[in-house]
């Protein structure tokens, strides 16, 4: 298994040989990432909830290569603004847990801010 900073390496690396830095600005790497998450939701689009989660082999081919595009463009925008993304996720994970503590959030999608609302007494 590689490390998200060797996976990053290699995004670099294969940017590189191609000289396609001059390319890679982070409004260029928005728009490509926001398409291919567009991408990979054509895939689910007119989907039952049970037909999403029961792919065939080549629906989940085709939403492995578009994970994979999502992953690529991912890495290599934070590693153009220099995001340390291992950091990012542990500090946003640990932001999560203080907002949405274990007792309060269990099977509960309500969103943070409403976890804790007094409930309406009128």
């Amino acid at each position: 298994m590689k490390s998200i900073d060797e996976l990053q390496a290699a995004v670099r690396v294969f940017t590189d040989e191609r000289d396609w830095g001059q390319f890679h600005t982070p409004k260029n790497l928005i728009m490509a990432l926001t398409g291919e998450v567009g991408e990979l939701s054509e895939i689910f689009q007119w989907l039952t909830a049970e037909q999403a989660e029961q792919l065939d082999s080549q629906q989940r081919k085709h939403a492995s290569d578009e994970l994979a595009d999502v992953l690529i463009y991912l890495l290599r925008l934070a590693d153009v603004l220099g995001i340390d993304l291992s950091r990012a996720v542990q500090d946003k994970l640990a932001a999560n847990s203080r907002k949405y503590p274990i007792d309060q959030a269990r099977g509960n999608a309500t969103k943070y801010t409403q976890l804790n609302a007094p409930a309406d007494t009128e």
